[in-house]
């Protein structure tokens, strides 16, 4: 499973010879003495019925909120594998016969089941350090797999696409993958994808917004598919289907949304190339009114997740749901009988035993696999801040304490936890009986986000 049926094809015209994601980015932390100790958790179901219905606010709109698949659902998907993972470098810094060599290689899965072999691999979880670093697996683990493109794709992507280079030559956004001896894939759409920002000077942190120009590579793809093929319209055609299933939301008024079905191809290629690094077209959302990539760093006190606060955090447990519909639990939902998985009729939950291919996507990672990336997660620290507390700094904290900033900006977290109405929208009266609410708007445009805001969520277009 995943954000995308038809896109992630496209995306994976990026997946290249000489590009892709770090196995190991930067050095794991030192180890408190709590995470030494013997740690066996008792492991939360991911999936509960009534958990589920109740973790995402209400749409404006409440026909078209999500009712996701059942539990027995959604325990019948395949866990996916995770295979070990190798770097792809940037152009120009690949050793010599890297990719023979790596043809040689045989498969091996580092945690989940081998579908050859039928064995079991686990990573060592024995302390909360060890479910940490079996998190941080998780989080660099790929789950859409393509053939390898032509270097003129590559190049493209970083002279045109403006993807940012480290300083060790190792694409931080993509990994290579051997799950067949001799076939090498190139393989992305790992968390570490939109959460690994690439800093001036070349260095990487892992949970910050990230800098990943996605929808600059989806431009390049979808242009380039568009100019190759030989019947256009059929061409167009699907171009169209895969941005309906990604935004469309069709239990609203056709002057409510983008009419996916009537833009050209260069206009849906133009709409996502004009989007920044940092902010991503994510399923459920708009090109036309995109999410900025929120900071995974100090999650773990967040009452509400992602950029538009839709999903509540009570626990560890939600952060493990909210993972879930990430990776495309969220595309099997039913909106008012859309289904986005269910291209190009939206209308049918396919069997759950049906939905891994060999792409990989449509399948779940394993409740532990979920609870060892939360931990992980949960276990960011910020880097150290670079700038000084000067006497500019002192004069800007008066202003602070002066305007009395800290009612929304509450020190130290400088957040209230609370949601913020969007834009002329009023919160039903029951709303803020159940949520945390701030009556006060900040002027967040009503147009954000269609599946996950505009004129579709209930009291909030972000928290605060």
């Amino acid at each position: 499973m995943r954000l995308r049926s038809f896109t992630t094809i496209m995306l994976g015209a990026i997946a290249f010879v000489s590009t892709a994601a770090v196995v190991n980015r930067g050095q794991p932390q030192k180890a408190k003495a709590s995470e030494t100790e013997a740690f066996l958790p008792d492991v939360p179901k991911t999936w509960d019925d009534q958990e589920m219905a109740a973790l995402e606010l209400p749409l404006a709109k409440p026909v078209g909120s999500p009712k996701h698949v059942s539990a027995d659902y959604y325990y019948r998907i395949p866990v996916r594998p995770i295979y070990k993972s190798y770097p792809v470098y940037v152009p120009g810094h690949e050793p010599t016969g890297y990719m023979d060599r790596l043809k040689k290689e045989e498969p091996e899965v580092v945690w989940g089941m081998d579908p050859k072999t039928g064995v079991m691999h686990t990573p060592p979880l024995k302390t909360q350090a060890d479910w940490i670093k079996a998190g941080e697996i998780v989080f660099e683990s790929p789950i859409i797999f393509t053939e390898p493109f032509p270097p003129a794709v590559v190049r493209q992507l970083y002279e045109i696409g403006g993807r940012p280079i480290p300083s060790n030559g190792i694409d931080p956004f993509m990994v290579l993958v051997v799950r067949e001896r001799g076939k090498v894939e190139a393989a992305f759409a790992a968390c570490a994808d939109c959460h690994t920002r690439v800093m001036p000077d070349g260095t990487l942190i892992k949970g910050a917004p990230g800098n990943n120009p996605i929808d600059h590579g989806i431009a390049l793809v979808t242009r380039g598919q568009f100019a190759s093929a030989q019947d256009k319209q059929a061409s167009l055609g699907l171009i169209r289907l895969g941005e309906w299933s990604q935004f469309g939301t069709p239990w609203l008024q056709p002057f409510e949304h983008s009419d996916y079905f009537a833009m050209p191809a260069e206009e849906i290629a133009a709409s996502h190339a004009s989007i920044p690094p940092g902010v991503f077209a994510r399923q459920g959302t708009s090109v036309f009114s995109p999410p900025h990539i929120p900071d995974l760093i100090g999650v773990k006190d967040r009452h509400y997740l992602d950029a538009t606060g839709l999903v509540q955090q009570r626990g560890i447990v939600d952060l493990m749901r909210y993972a879930a519909l990430n990776q495309g639990a969220d595309s099997l939902a039913s909106y008012d009988g859309f289904i986005p998985l269910d291209i190009p009729n939206f209308k049918t939950l396919p069997e759950p035993d049906k939905l891994s291919g060999p792409a990989g996507q449509s399948a779940r990672y394993s409740d532990e696999q979920l609870y060892a990336l939360a931990q992980y997660v949960y276990s960011l620290q910020p880097p150290t801040n670079p700038n000084k507390f000067d006497a500019v700094a002192a004069r800007g904290q008066k202003v602070f304490e002066r305007e009395a900033c800290a009612m929304c900006h509450t020190p130290p977290l400088y957040t209230s936890n609370k949601l913020t109405p969007a834009e002329a929208f009023m919160p039903p009266s029951s709303a803020e009986q159940k949520y945390e609410i701030l009556p006060v708007s900040v002027g967040t445009d009503p147009d954000f986000s269609p599946r996950r805001g505009r004129r579709s969520r209930a009291p909030a277009a972000c928290p605060r």
